[in-house]
């Protein structure tokens, strides 16, 4: 059984910073690849970053590249997603996700499809206002 669960999201203004933080309750041993999803307001899910188990690898979205960052901390199970120069744009529910251990290794052809997600936050809302 995976749980993960986020904090970090708030109110910030325009041109802003937050971190996300997603914690993971794993079993003893186990490392996951890890995500950051988001979702608008009456629009779908949308991938935003991803890190493999050991951090080597990294994917970020075209719209977040070179704004956000995602990285790990694997003796404290903490994934982190900071988000610099945020706009209205960036405002959602950003949710934490881990895919099955058993399952692909993280490409970047596969890491946008929500099949590969199997686990997932509760979200945590970041509003930026203009």
């Amino acid at each position: 059984q995976v749980q993960l669960v986020e904090s970090g999201g708030g109110l910030v203004q325009a041109g802003g910073s937050l971190r996300l933080s997603c914690g993971a309750s794993v079993s003893t041993g186990t490392i996951l690849s890890m995500g950051w999803f988001r979702q608008a307001p009456r629009k779908g899910r949308e991938f935003v970053a991803a890190i493999s188990w050991n951090g080597a690898d990294t994917f970020h979205a075209d719209s977040v590249k070179g704004r956000f960052t995602i990285s790990r901390d694997n003796l404290k199970n903490l994934i982190y997603l900071q988000m610099n120069s945020l706009n209205p744009e960036d405002t959602a529910v950003y949710y934490c996700a881990a895919p099955s251990p058993h399952g692909p290794a993280l490409t970047g052809s596969n890491v946008g499809s929500l099949s590969l997600w199997d686990y997932w936050g509760q979200g945590t809302q970041v509003t930026v206002s203009s």
